[in-house]
């Protein structure tokens, strides 16, 4: 089943969390494994694999990049767990400017005006991207929706990155 129908939404990548989270809640409600404790096998094999997928189905489409995953899958280009390198040479260079800014807040003195510019920056990376992404799902324009996701996940880990490194200067 699809998933966005299974919740009642349209197929896009902007969507309403709140009701997302809302009808989670329901169908969890409805399909628990528990309501099944007295039924059949059957029908309490049937239960926990409804909620098995009411559970995959909430967690791909509450999370942005797995959701934009998912729909390049629904449109036939499955990038789930690839590893292909990006060749966008310009992409390639700002990741490499962001390294070269995470290696100077972690010897910096006072790292905390590097960390702070360089979530901004990231922060307005990941908007940008994001807005790419939607537009391009939109027009159907898959391949390149496939390259945003490639470039978000790394915006996202690097965030990432970023974070851990700030917990260790803390410590």
């Amino acid at each position: 089943m699809n998933y966005f129908e299974l919740f009642g939404l349209s197929q896009d990548y902007n969507l309403d969390t709140q009701s997302l989270a809302e009808t989670y809640r329901e169908l969890q409600k409805r399909f628990h494994p528990d309501k099944f404790a007295n039924a059949s096998e059957r029908d309490k094999l049937l239960a926990l694999q409804k909620a098995s997928e009411i559970n995959d189905a909430f967690h791909t489409l509450k999370a942005p990049l797995r959701r934009a995953e998912y729909l390049l899958a629904l449109a036939g280009l499955d990038i789930r767990g690839e590893q292909q390198t990006l060749r966008d040479p310009g992409f390639l260079m700002q990741q490499m400017e962001w390294r070269e800014q995470l290696e100077e807040i972690a010897g910096s003195a006072n790292p905390d005006d590097g960390i702070v510019e360089l979530q901004q920056t990231l922060q307005a990376e990941k908007t940008a991207l994001q807005q790419t992404l939607q537009q391009c799902l939109a027009e159907q324009a898959f391949e390149q929706a496939a390259n945003a996701v490639r470039k978000l996940k790394f915006v996202f880990k690097f965030e990432d990155e970023l974070e851990q490194l700030e917990e260790s200067l803390l410590e």
